[in-house]
């Protein structure tokens, strides 16, 4: 079987002396763990659309035991994200997230299209990254089937106004009358998570926030994501790291 397909490299492993053991988020086949033989050799032809973080073409065979990458071509290397320390272990957490969520052999279009256009936000800087980083978490929960409940409070079925609780591990916001407790936010940090969860990817970062309503939009997305996940993210603890 053979692979023709775009895809974003998440990871690279070196293996032996010359190869390279990559990790790829396709659109029409999601995840596929692929290895490009001589890839670190200086004539090879697929050396630069192997590296981390390269977005390409990639044609791909299955061999008898693993996938064998045989031709690449890269379209985007996001140079500016490897200037930056920072914007560069953000970047590498995104990776985590769809090497984690994106569903292996089936198509992930929609994986793709949010890392990719987090990534290019952030090199040229157009947004914050911690907005990049909230809006993407979100979204990439949301397509996952981990959309949060955020139109009616579950306990009363009514309209979501004033005072109001977001509870992590129910993913879903409760009124004040409901007693349960969570994340207080506001009608505007509720709006932010209903028009990235319910918008297509090209919309989800045409909004802004006030300075502290945005701090609330992204600990609620980061600790959703991780309860719901049950993981723990290292490139996450090394973004923290750099950003403060």
């Amino acid at each position: 079987m053979r692979m023709n397909t775009d895809a974003l490299v998440l990871k690279v492993a070196d293996t032996g002396e010359s190869d390279r053991l990559v990790t790829l988020l396709t659109s029409e086949y999601g995840i596929i763990r692929a290895f490009a033989n001589r890839a670190k050799k200086i004539n090879s032809k697929t050396l630069g659309a192997t590296q981390s973080l390269c977005y390409g073409d990639f044609s791909i065979y299955t061999g008898r035991d693993a996938c064998i990458i045989d031709d690449a071509c890269a379209k985007e290397v996001f140079f500016g994200l490897r200037e930056d320390i920072a914007k560069l272990s953000l970047a590498q957490y995104f990776c985590a997230l769809a090497s984690e969520l994106a569903p292996e052999m089936e198509p992930a279009r929609e994986f793709l299209r949010v890392i990719l256009n987090s990534m290019h936000l952030l090199e040229t800087g157009r947004r914050t990254p911690e907005f990049l980083k909230a809006v993407t978490e979100l979204k990439i929960m949301a397509i996952s089937g981990f959309m949060p409940e955020l139109e009616n409070c579950p306990h009363c079925s009514g309209e979501l106004s004033g005072e109001m609780y977001f509870s992590i591990p129910d993913g879903a916001v409760f009124c004040k009358v409901s007693g349960k407790g969570g994340e207080r936010i506001n009608s505007t940090v509720l709006d932010a998570m209903r028009f990235v969860c319910m918008n297509p990817v090209e919309r989800i970062y045409s909004f802004a926030l006030p300075a502290a309503d945005e701090l609330i939009f992204g600990s609620v997305c980061e600790k959703f994501l991780l309860a719901q996940t049950g993981r723990h993210f290292k490139t996450l603890d090394f973004y923290k790291s750099m950003a403060n």
